[in-house]
């Protein structure tokens, strides 16, 4: 799907409302739902190398709004009387630059199009979801097969003769 250096920005609480573990944890309390959300994402960021900025749609709160990194991700919080959409409407048009491409994380169809229509690309939440967790069994696969393959050491010391081993030592020692 993606490329290092691409970029995924999220609608948050879009994304938590349509992933069913999320919407179980949101109905007890919205903050570990934020958190889990984050924590997921912040895998999938390391993974694939995204940059990924989550917004989170705190329009009918008061206030300046709010933009700080967490596991390298940047999260915002919307300033008072602008929506999760229109941050990432922003963002989108902020954050396009050639030979990078810009996804944009939600269900919403007119956010979906509308981001389109200013050069990024859509992704459902539940192509995310599908994707992270393609990603979480590629990371388990190869985890795996590490475990299978001990990792060899690639070492020049083993192949060389004692001859050429004494000289480098001198030359290491400074006695050349």
């Amino acid at each position: 799907m993606s490329r290092r250096g691409d970029v995924l920005l999220v609608d948050g609480y879009n994304v938590i409302g349509a992933w069913p573990v999320l919407q179980r944890l949101r109905d007890h309390d919205l903050e570990d739902a934020r958190d889990a959300l984050l924590d997921m994402l912040a895998d999938y960021q390391g993974f694939t190398g995204m940059h990924v900025y989550v917004v989170f749609d705190a329009h009918q709160v008061p206030g300046l709004g709010a933009k700080y990194k967490q596991h390298e991700m940047v999260v915002v919080y919307t300033k008072e009387k602008e929506t999760a959409d229109e941050c990432i409407e922003r963002l989108v048009v902020e954050l396009t630059m050639r030979g990078r491409n810009i996804y944009v994380a939600t269900s919403d169809m007119t956010e979906q199009h509308v981001a389109f229509g200013k050069g990024a690309l859509r992704l459902s939440a539940r192509e995310l979801l599908i994707d992270i967790g393609q990603k979480q069994k590629q990371i388990q696969a190869t985890l795996k097969e590490a475990e299978i393959r001990p990792v060899k050491r690639n070492t020049v010391d083993g192949s060389l003769t004692l001859d050429v081993r004494a000289r480098l030592e001198k030359w290491r020692r400074g006695d050349l």
